[in-house]
């Protein structure tokens, strides 16, 4: 069933080119990624085993069997632990990865591991598990194998897109009404939720760790006039005041796979400082939009606006950076700054997010869509109006 995933040969290849013989993934986006299945609890660690040659292999406690036997793309499902009647490898997930290693003479490869993502810990225990074996670093390759999306994971985006997009349709209707941020919040949520429970055969949940799962990744937030420069909070009943801005930001997520919407509200009208920002930023994002292709430079796209920013007066007040990638994680480790080295490919999903921060003036703006890379150019995902918005 692997082979309609070309990710797991573009996987395969990334190896095959660092001489990697073995892949071990712990992370839960990273084992989503290499075998479909996501248990929201991870209590008990699902291990993915990818090897150069061969299927990948998905291990998991006894407890995750019937889940993960429904719902992975993955044939060779192995079991750890005790439950019920089923029948295991052993008690703990070291006593099946170990079996399984040794069963596929690779107890002694080369195998790729998350050092990003791995507790010392844990690396303790790989180490003494596998003496003979070699560990190397395989973050980055994963990574760069994550920037490319695979038609089924394309589908989902633009889904988890079309969610955000009720979501935001429901916050502005909610901050013109004048409600409080946590109001505007849950009301968002709420037709996000309402909008999910027309999808069939989707699933909104995230990503968990080992202390605790997320049953549910439609979230909202607003921030309002100064709390905007916090960037990221829990929604308060603060209620807007005529002449400030609001900012509203949206994660949504289907099958995995996320989409961001964020816009600038006006509520009322604003004093000219802030309205000169957000058209400065609206001019920007119009002017990426010819770059924003196959073969263009991500970090063009950076330097493009940090010039635009010197020119109409905000050379101190550059971002640090406009947007990062997206897609199992809502924020992807690659950031649209001076110095990545990521060239634009068809496939690739990125949230465009040009903006200005001038405290001194109150002045602050958050406006973010998420964008695919087509053989063509660019077609953005989450499609709720942009230029400037005033209730």
């Amino acid at each position: 069933m692997t082979a309609q995933h070309s990710r797991i040969a573009r996987m395969k290849a990334a190896m095959a080119r660092q001489g990697i013989d073995v892949l071990i993934c712990f992370k839960p986006e990273n084992s989503f990624l290499l075998t479909g299945f996501n248990p929201i609890i991870y209590s008990h660690p699902v291990v993915a085993i990818l090897p150069l040659d061969g299927e990948p292999a998905l291990l998991v406690h006894a407890l995750r069997d019937d889940h993960g036997r429904s719902e992975s793309f993955v044939s060779d499902i192995r079991l750890y632990g005790a439950w019920s009647t089923k029948v295991t490898m052993g008690p703990t997930w070291m006593d099946g990865l170990r079996a399984i290693l040794a069963e596929k003479t690779l107890d002694r490869a080369r195998i790729g591991i998350e050092e990003d993502h791995m507790p010392v810990a844990r690396y303790r225990v790989m180490t003494d598990l596998l003496p003979d074996a070699t560990l190397t670093g395989a973050s980055a390759l994963i990574d760069r194998v994550r920037l490319v999306k695979d038609h089924d994971e394309i589908v989902n985006a633009r889904l988890a897109a079309a969610l955000a997009d009720e979501g935001m349709r429901a916050a502005v209707d909610a901050l013109a009404e004048r409600r409080s941020e946590r109001e505007v919040a849950t009301l968002s949520m709420a037709a996000m939720n309402r909008a999910w429970c027309a999808m069939p055969d989707i699933e909104a949940a995230d990503f968990g760790t080992l202390e605790g799962g997320v049953q549910n990744g439609l979230w909202t937030w607003a921030l309002y006039g100064d709390r905007m420069f916090r960037n990221c909070d829990n929604p308060t009943l603060r209620l807007p005041a005529e002449g400030e801005a609001a900012s509203i930001f949206i994660w949504a997520v289907a099958n995995g796979i996320h989409a961001e919407i964020e816009r600038t509200v006006a509520i009322g009208p604003l004093p000219d400082a802030n309205r000169r920002a957000i058209d400065t930023i609206l001019e920007i994002r119009a002017a990426q939009a010819p770059l924003m292709r196959p073969g263009t430079a991500l970090a063009e796209l950076f330097h493009l606006t940090r010039r635009m920013l010197e020119a109409a007066g905000y050379a101190a007040n550059i971002p640090g950076r406009i947007g990062h990638t997206i897609g199992l994680g809502a924020h992807e480790h690659t950031s649209l700054d001076g110095r990545t080295d990521v060239v634009l490919e068809e496939g690739m999903l990125f949230t465009l997010e040009p903006n200005l921060r001038v405290p001194a003036h109150g002045v602050a703006t958050q406006i973010s869509d998420t964008i695919l890379i087509t053989s063509a150019g660019h077609e953005y995902l989450t499609r709720y109006r942009g230029g400037y918005l005033e209730v």
